[in-house]
């Protein structure tokens, strides 16, 4: 299947998987492809539904895509871990962006 990969810039892509592929595949089919660092690499499905919109980080890499939601032509979002540059481990528990038309917030609920 192809999906639409979109970056924090707002730039889009196109990537290549099978139809059962994993969420693994579908990192190191960017990072190779992109040539991004797979480890890094944070993925994002949002639901657009009447109402609202839904946010979802892809955060089982065991998971097939399509269990996921995403099938032929699905746009994702493309984000990445930040670096620690002070030596120790990045949270990879939370994290905060926002895009041209969206926000995004995962972590703990306050």
């Amino acid at each position: 299947m192809r999906l639409v990969v979109e970056i924090m810039t707002g730039a889009l892509f196109y990537v290549d998987v099978d139809d059962n592929a994993t969420v693994a595949d579908l990192k190191r089919e960017i990072g190779s492809q992109e040539k991004l660092p797979v480890d890094r690499i944070i993925i994002i499905l949002v639901h657009h539904n009447e109402n609202n919109n839904q946010s979802v980080r892809l955060i089982d890499d065991r998971g097939l895509l399509v269990d996921c939601g995403i099938r032929d032509g699905s746009h994702i979002h493309l984000c990445f871990t930040p670096v620690d540059h002070d030596g120790g481990s990045p949270n990879h528990n939370s994290f905060y962006f926002t895009l041209p038309d969206s926000l995004f917030w995962y972590g703990p609920s306050t």
